[in-house]
């Protein structure tokens, strides 16, 4: 386990740009947002996933202090207390090496599904943890201070709108196209939570109805069409002879048939998607991060086409689709943003 003092990060793009440090301006947050707590006091920022556990001290303008990461422990043998375990270990040294500072609460990006706002979990990807109260828990090591928690997906579309590609925008939709497709939905400056806190889930419109099974139970989801896995299987099915998405991009950017068709597919399905998208929702921007954007024009081409063909009412051709810009910092960014800027981001309390 290593840890990072980060006195001004950089910020590497999901096409592969590195970028300055997002700047740290006179913050934006409301007093409202953390009540009788020091103004200047940082969050700690928590990212739950399959592959790795991040964590950063975030301070109020969104830079990015401290940080620090894990693998994810998903050997059979691991229970739900030890990958707990794994997880407190790892805040308690992130904060030591930070110097202990006084908090202004605890933000949190965890896989799905959950039970929203409480938080009882059960990732996918993380087979140790069916129902696991991780709320609770964290209210229980870090008494007294706000501890909010949303879906992973959703924390990377926040902190894109914060302090990312739709930064000064009022109505985004970020979205994540990786091994799957999540998305959150901010309008008129606001997080939509929905009835269950899952609005925003753009993976599961319908872009195909005679399409590929998906894992939701339904038939021709956009997830099911887009995912990387889905688009190596595609492929595979069409004679293409590898068998990872890195492989797939890198034999289309070659000019592979196969491979170039099956990021068309891709770019297709999404631009379809969108284009309802922003249909319902008179979108401004959308951003869209996660492996599949690195793949660049080869994706972003042919959405642009399918958009620009099924966006046709005059409020729907003026969005904008752009990759996401903060890359791996999204989540912890936005998992902060829950604290620092609840009026816009947290409504369940």
């Amino acid at each position: 386990m290593t840890s990072t003092l980060v006195p001004r990060p950089s910020v590497e793009t999901a096409t592969g740009e590195v970028l300055a440090a997002v700047p740290a301006p006179v913050p934006e947050t409301s007093p409202q947002a953390v009540p009788d707590r020091d103004a200047d006091a940082p969050v700690l920022a928590i990212d739950i996933g399959g592959t790795k556990l991040a964590a950063a001290v975030v301070e109020p303008g969104g830079r990015i202090a401290v940080y620090d990461r894990v693998p994810t422990p998903n050997n059979p043998a691991m229970d739900a207390e030890g990958l707990w375990r794994t997880l407190a270990a790892l805040l308690e040294k992130l904060l030591a090496e930070a110097g202990g500072p006084d908090l202004a609460g605890v933000g949190v990006g965890c896989g799905g599904p959950m039970t929203w706002p409480d938080a009882h979990v059960s990732p996918l990807n993380i087979p140790a943890w069916r129902g696991f109260p991780l709320r609770d828990r964290l209210s229980e090591t870090y008494p007294g201070m706000p501890v909010r928690v949303h879906n992973d997906a959703i924390c990377l579309a926040i902190g894109e709108h914060w302090r990312g590609a739709g930064r000064g925008r009022d109505n985004m939709l970020g979205m994540v196209v990786s091994t799957g497709v999540g998305g959150g939905l901010i309008l008129n400056g606001h997080l939509i939570d929905g009835a269950s806190g899952n609005a925003g889930h753009i993976g599961h419109i319908i872009v195909d109805p005679d399409g590929p099974p998906c894992g939701c139970g339904g038939r021709g989801c956009l997830e099911a069409v887009a995912r990387g896995p889905a688009l190596v299987d595609w492929a595979r099915e069409q004679g293409w002879p590898g068998t990872t998405g890195v492989a797939l991009a890198a034999d289309a950017r070659r000019g592979h048939p196969v491979a170039q068709a099956a990021m068309r597919r891709a770019g297709r399905a999404l631009g379809l998607a969108i284009a309802s998208a922003t249909h319902l929702c008179d979108l401004e921007v959308v951003s869209i991060g996660g492996g599949i954007s690195q793949a660049g024009a080869l994706v972003f081409d042919p959405l642009e086409e399918t958009l620009r063909t099924h966006a046709r009412m005059d409020y729907a051709r003026r969005v904008s689709v752009v990759p996401a810009a903060l890359g791996q910092t999204a989540g912890l960014v936005g998992a902060a943003a829950l604290v620092f800027e609840a009026t816009k981001y947290w409504s369940a309390d």
